[in-house]
């Protein structure tokens, strides 16, 4: 089964059969019967790529009801630190945090359901992110706490003098103080 389970109730690892030979090598990132087996039943309707540089962290994201969105994220070029943290209401979990890294190399993937907060920071010289997203982003719905929140105590494995932070994620507001009406069910 490609699929492990993690600490975090919903919050799952995929890693895909590579291939490999002398050509180079094969995977599927993404087949929908293999999730509708693991009981994965979504369709994914919007996919987003971005490029950045050492030390850039973006996150912590989420979009809130009724946008909310399930994202399977992977690393197309380069190494990250991928965070997810739940911030689901009444959760044996809130609060949590659940970090691995994700590469080119290991083709590992993190699936992340409604009621997480997630965000990256990158480990290697550049990285390229791409992550399917099950619904469509919507600005009034755009939510987020701040990469630093001393209660999430993340640490995102790049020096403090090296961080490259966007102004908008600089002004999110902390965990206790974000804006969240997930429930956990």
């Amino acid at each position: 089964m490609p699929f492990q389970t993690t600490d975090i109730p919903g919050l799952l690892l995929f890693e895909p059969t590579v291939f490999e030979d002398n050509r180079g090598y094969f995977f599927e990132s993404y087949n929908e019967n293999v999730f509708k087996q693991a009981g994965i039943d979504l369709r994914f309707v919007q996919d987003n790529q971005s490029s950045s540089k050492y030390g850039v962290i973006r996150g912590l994201h989420y979009q809130l009801p009724p946008y909310a969105q399930v994202k399977l994220v992977r690393v197309l070029k380069g190494r990250i630190l991928d965070v997810a943290v739940d911030i689901r209401m009444n959760s044996p979990t809130y609060g949590m945090k659940f970090s691995i890294e994700l590469t080119d190399r290991n083709k590992k993937q993190l699936f992340i359901p409604v009621g997480f907060a997630h965000g990256f920071s990158v480990l290697s010289d550049e990285a390229e992110v791409l992550y399917k997203c099950d619904g469509f982003y919507n600005k009034d719905s755009d939510a987020g706490i701040r990469y630093d929140d001393l209660q999430l105590g993340i640490d995102w494995m790049i020096p403090a003098d090296k961080i490259i932070v966007s102004e908008k994620d600089k002004t999110l507001p902390t965990l206790a103080n974000c804006r969240n009406s997930f429930e956990f069910s």
